[in-house]
């Protein structure tokens, strides 16, 4: 989804424009930027993900569980609220006395790669998400290829490691949660060129 910046607002302003709107945005300290829509493989891929976590978590009776595109997710030391293709939070879910919509504290944040906010996601959305206290676990999926990269942080460490799977006969290991989604219910439906 590509972002147009918009005026800067505070953050009743914000909220209120979303609401009239009936529009995304993300806002980042003061500044709003509209989300466009995506594509019909980026939906799809979306709602996979999802589907495969919640049915999984179900099944292993977690206490983690997914949320979609729908809910924001707010970065304190940022004053930003995105919204994220689908996260999963642990246990019960913090939010914001400012927004009782958003949450604070994701385990794992899932972004759907586009040509238009592929750098965004990788780069600075990603130095955002980092700044998140329970952050563990980033997946980027491509949307056009059978390719899933994953940032997982090791406990106890600022460290990052990245791990890529590519190809529609891998699994992929959602660490974090100790769950895999093979790339063919990922991409299930999905164009892949």
């Amino acid at each position: 989804m590509k972002a147009h910046k918009l005026p800067r607002l505070t953050f009743e302003e914000y909220v209120q424009h979303e609401v009239e709107s009936n529009t995304k945005y993300e806002y980042h300290d003061g500044e709003i930027f509209a989300l466009a829509g995506g594509t019909l493989n980026h939906g799809k891929i979306c709602g996979n993900v999802f589907a495969e976590m919640r049915n999984q978590l179900k099944k292993n009776k977690s206490n983690c569980f997914p949320l979609n595109s729908e809910v924001k997710l707010f970065i304190e030391i940022s004053n930003s609220y995105v919204y994220p293709d689908s996260m999963v939070v642990c246990g019960e879910e913090e939010g914001t006395v400012e927004d009782k919509n958003a949450v604070t504290n994701p385990i794992l944040i899932v972004e759907v790669l586009s040509k238009s906010t592929a750098a965004y996601d990788r780069g600075d959305k990603f130095y955002l998400y980092r700044k998140i206290p329970s952050f563990r676990e980033y997946v980027l999926i491509e949307q056009d290829k059978y390719i899933v990269d994953i940032q997982y942080k090791h406990e106890n460490s600022d460290l990052w490691s990245l791990t890529r799977y590519e190809g529609v006969g891998k699994k992929v290991k959602l660490q974090s949660l100790g769950i895999e989604i093979s790339m063919q219910e990922l991409y299930e439906r999905v164009n892949v060129d």
